[in-house]
């Protein structure tokens, strides 16, 4: 199946910040009230990357659990608060370590695109409390370079610098 394809039967849509595409498929009706305002208690998306395409480095204030669905497998950098950095991949080869469920933990940047000649990989992500668009910080690649300069070229590859 095409990412066109998959893109038409799921109705996907071009992300207006991140990159991709994508669909909300659930918020749910309980809310919860935060700090930073009343959420969802829970949301879900589709999410598809093609080789033109890239999920650019942000954070989030919550917790985002993603799904690999079905494609060719995605490296997710991840760049932590105390200064590591985790590269992660997302696929269905589990013997080799791909991941077909990986959290990213509130306060974790992140950022992801298909590796080699991939051309395509739909994910589903799963966000709580639920995502608001209030919510996602986008970074510079100055910004994050300096914090993680040992993923300098990365991080330029995964930001609209």
């Amino acid at each position: 199946m095409t990412a066109n394809e998959i893109k038409m039967i799921l109705g996907l849509e071009a992300h207006p910040v991140e990159g991709g595409y994508f669909r909300r498929t659930y918020v749910s009706k309980l809310n919860v009230e935060l700090e930073r305002g009343t959420r969802a208690a829970g949301t879900a998306i589709y999410y598809l990357l093609e080789p033109d395409t890239f999920s650019e480095m942000h954070v989030l204030s919550s917790d985002e659990l993603f799904h690999f669905y079905l494609g060719d497998p995605v490296e997710m950098l991840q760049l932590w608060p105390d200064g590591h950095t985790e590269l992660v991949i997302l696929g269905q080869d589990l013997a080799a370590g791909q991941h077909v469920q990986l959290l990213v933990p509130a306060g974790v940047w992140q950022g992801m695109r298909l590796i080699g000649d991939g051309k395509a990989a739909l994910l589903g992500c799963s966000v709580t409390p639920g995502f608001d668009f209030a919510d996602y910080i986008g970074g510079t690649c100055a910004e994050l370079a300096a914090k993680w300069p040992e993923q300098s070229e990365m991080i330029t590859e995964l930001t609209r610098c």
